[in-house]
């Protein structure tokens, strides 16, 4: 669920890009969709017809949802769809159809390796379809990256060692990408119609019945007037709203749309307040109980329960926004910032009795996502919701309110089925050549069985690729080449996939790109650079993030809890030491110098350092760094006039 910045905005605001005739076509598009998913889902047995073969119901989901995002996305940004527009559309609809009537003959004719001439003619037609849609939702540059995988199988003869693979004529190409398993109906498309759907469907349910303002006030009831209040609230309020909603971007314009200004307001400078946001916000794409659409996408490639990621992936978030807060709260210590007056929010029980459904629902979720599949989980949290909110408006909704809700989980399944499509084209022929997994055993090669080697080399290439690619398209592309080598190393499965998902969603916080920040600067009137440099500042303990879980599984809650509590309570205190050293204030004492803070920060990194005798060097030289500060107070104070 990860959107640029175009994209985003599309996804949210849908109606206003549409006339009469594209709204009510989208709408159709979204409702028949959803009635097959719901039916698929909960296997109705239904007209005599459902539930309907696999493959069958992904190219029925495919036709009608590239269809709307056709219609959703127009050719010329910011007008209604016209004439092209709508011709893809129909194109879409047709191809999806074909391929759904023919499922049947697909699987049992082997129509992905040898097909009659009209299934090539509409196989190609979906490829091309597909590299549309990833140019709209994802950018030139993602396009450009799908074209030359799709088209790889082609001339992978022609390509020197590892690169090598068997040459597949054209008919066997697009037949290969439209009607295998492996392409534009592999994993990650199957992910999202079988599983993501619910979640969606929750998290739009869940903000139009005011659940995005509930925890924002909640947020501002908590922390609201502690010391630098306000870039608390923002950091507590983005993670909640992030977890759910999965965009990173859409977050920020969110949230940060009454953040950043409440965060100028109480004396953080512009760039400050943007980066806080920024990096907030995209923190919240890793944080349970959602994490957006790539965490559900590991939980297949790595064939495990989604729940198994959601509570790997607890500690970490956890000490990513501990980081956050402690920064926020040192910068407002260092500046002198106040916390909210208390006539600027209301009475935390006020809040709790106006919004306590939200929380029993988020909580339902989590609870059932351990006795049900996922799925079903997201549909009946979002049951329950929805009947607490009845019970307690005691009206149903307008059906304005039940339209906008349609409109916007179309338009997010939409954005996904067309970014889906185009990065399974490079799944497909990575797996059709062969090439993915011969990838994996050259690195490892490369890397001369070095596990540090290959993990700098595994997080520049997501570095890299992030730039250029949604945080899904990077991850799927880096889970099919990359984290197979890290595991041939020894390296714990969840560890080597979490380390590629948080590399790659740097480049949303640094430098050139920065995606984040720089929507994030546009509201808060910084220029985009400068908060970039703040983002990557703030967020260094990202940065570190991946390396501490991947040596250290216990922080992925993995071992027994003697091991676990032992590595939480280092990682704390190596995130207390490194936050005080970025911020030059160390709590108890005050304003630090640079040799202070250079002792804290290396203090920080080798007390979770995988080297012997690391982590009592790292105590030691704390303990160090503390003492001389102290020193230091002393002797000012000993100097200061009386």
């Amino acid at each position: 669920m990860t959107q640029s910045p175009s994209a985003a905005s599309t996804a949210q605001e849908p109606a206003p890009r549409l006339g009469p005739a594209g709204r009510a076509a989208v709408g159709l598009f979204g409702l028949v969709g959803l009635v097959l998913i719901l039916i698929q889902t909960f296997n109705v047995e239904a007209f005599g017809v459902f539930p309907l073969l696999a493959n069958r119901y992904y190219y029925l989901l495919i036709g009608l949802f590239l269809a709307a995002a056709f219609l959703l996305i127009p050719a010329r940004p910011g007008r209604a769809a016209g004439l092209v527009d709508w011709a893809l559309a129909a194109l879409s609809l047709c191809a999806g159809g074909f391929l759904g009537w023919n499922a049947e003959a697909i699987i049992t004719g082997g129509w992905d390796v040898v097909a009659p001439h009209p299934a090539v003619v509409v196989s190609a037609l979906l490829v091309l379809l597909s590299l549309e849609a990833v140019r709209r939702a994802g950018g030139t540059i993602l396009l450009v990256i799908c074209a030359l995988f799709a088209a790889y199988p082609l001339f992978a003869d022609q390509m020197p060692g590892f690169l090598w693979g068997p040459r597949l004529s054209f008919s066997e190409t697009v037949a290969a990408h439209a009607m295998g398993m492996e392409s534009i109906i592999g994993i990650p498309l199957r992910v999202v119609a079988d599983t993501l759907v619910g979640f969606i469907i929750f998290g739009s349910v869940l903000n139009t019945m005011g659940g995005g303002q509930f925890f924002m006030d909640l947020s501002l009831a908590l922390m609201g007037r502690s010391r630098g209040g306000p870039a608390k609230v923002a950091i507590l309020s983005s993670a909640l709203f992030g977890s759910l909603s999965g965009s990173v971007i859409s977050n920020v314009l969110t949230t940060g749309r009454l953040t950043i200004p409440s965060m100028q307001r109480a004396g953080y400078p512009a760039r400050y307040a943007a980066a806080v946001e920024a990096c907030a916000s995209t923190g919240g794409t890793l944080m349970p109980p959602v994490m957006g659409a790539v965490a559900f996408i590991m939980a297949s490639f790595l064939d495990t329960p989604y729940t198994t990621i959601m509570i790997a992936a607890a500690v970490p978030s956890a000490l990513f926004y501990l980081a956050l807060l402690l920064q926020v709260d040192l910068f407002a210590a260092r500046a002198g910032l106040s916390g909210a007056e208390r006539d600027q929010f209301r009475p935390l029980g006020s809040i709790l009795a106006g919004g306590w459904h939200h929380i029993v629902s988020l909580v339902a979720l989590v609870l059932m996502l351990f006795v049900l599949t996922p799925a079903r989980a997201a549909y009946y949290a979002t049951a329950l919701m929805l009947v607490m909110g009845l019970l307690r408006h005691r009206r149903l909704p307008e059906t304005a309110a039940a339209r906008a809700l349609l409109d916007d989980v179309t338009a997010n399944i939409a954005q996904l089925v067309a970014t889906l499509c185009g990065i399974g084209l490079v799944v497909g022929s990575l797996a059709i050549t062969g090439v993915g997994s011969a990838f994996s055993r050259e690195l490892i090669l490369y890397g001369g069985h070095n596990v540090f080697l290959l993990l700098v080399l595994g997080a520049l290439t997501s570095f890299v690729l992030g730039m250029g690619m949604t945080v899904s398209a990077c991850y799927i592309f880096l889970a099919t080449v990359l984290a197979p080598a890290l595991t041939g190393l020894g390296l714990p499965p969840i560890g080597a996939h979490l380390f590629v998902l948080y590399w790659g969603m740097l480049s949303y916080i640094t430098p050139p790109v920065a995606l984040a920040s720089i929507t994030a600067a546009q509201i808060s009137g910084a220029r985009g650079l400068d908060t970039g440099f703040t983002s990557m500042r703030l967020g260094a303990v990202l940065f570190i993030l991946p390396f501490m879980f991947v040596f250290d599984p216990a922080l992925l809650l993995e071992g027994d809890w003697l091991q676990i509590l032992r590595a939480i309570a280092l990682a704390v205190l190596s995130v207390v030491a490194i936050s005080c050293a970025l911020e030059a204030w160390l709590y108890r004492v005050g304003r630090i110098g640079p040799v202070e803070r250079a002792g804290l920060l290396a203090a920080g990194l080798l007390i979770l350092a995988p080297l012997p005798g690391a982590t009592p060097v790292g105590a030691l030289l704390l303990a160090a760094a503390t003492g001389l500060a102290l020193l230091r107070q002393r002797s000012q104070r000993a100097v200061q006039p009386r």
